[in-house]
């Protein structure tokens, strides 16, 4: 458990750093761009390495329940809350469109529906540590960005051939993943 608290403390450790804007600028003055870049980085992957080894090692070791959620109500929930968060991942990376423009953040949107779909799904203290942080981190974040002023992506009026793009493209990758789950990760996800 403690390497996925590390990785945990690491990964977002560095993700919260990009919102402190004066502790980030001074780093930046102190390091040049590049290298403040890379360091992120590598921090960043090095966190993400931690949480999959320690998510491993802790699944391996035994879960430590702490609640039963109800899987008959909330399984079907997390699903869709799973296909949201993988269309708004695509949205993401996506020409604009209007998807896009209504989500504002569609990166820190998916985070948190991807998240809470897990946390609906899974009771024991490793899955709440891991997805529990990462919801409130996405939460943190959006409040953080809207502080600083950032819109997020541009007002798009109606809806588009981008936004059929994007549904499509989230939703083949959300059939993906549901397949996959069980041999990527070793739990079924449907």
């Amino acid at each position: 458990m403690s390497l996925l608290i590390l990785g945990v403390v690491l990964f977002l450790g560095i993700h919260i750093l990009t919102t402190l804007r004066e502790p980030r600028a001074a780093l930046i003055g102190r390091l040049g761009e590049g290298p403040y870049k890379g360091l992120y980085s590598l921090i960043a992957a090095v966190g993400l390495v931690l949480i999959v080894w320690g998510f491993s090692r802790y699944r391996s070791g035994g879960y430590i329940q702490v609640w039963n959620p109800p899987f008959a109500i909330f399984h079907p929930i997390a699903l869709v809350l799973l296909w949201f968060a993988v269309v708004a991942l695509a949205a993401t990376y996506a020409p604009p469109s209007r998807i896009k423009s209504i989500l504002r953040h569609p990166m820190l949107v998916a985070v948190k529906a991807w998240a809470l779909s897990h946390l609906l799904v899974n009771g024991d203290l490793g899955s709440l540590l891991l997805f529990g942080s990462l919801l409130v981190w996405a939460i943190y974040d959006r409040i953080a960005v809207k502080r600083r002023g950032d819109q997020g992506a541009p007002v798009i009026g109606s809806f588009g051939r981008n936004d059929v793009i994007v549904v499509a493209i989230g939703t083949i990758a959300y059939v993906a993943i549901l397949w996959l789950h069980d041999s990527i990760i070793g739990v079924a996800a449907v």
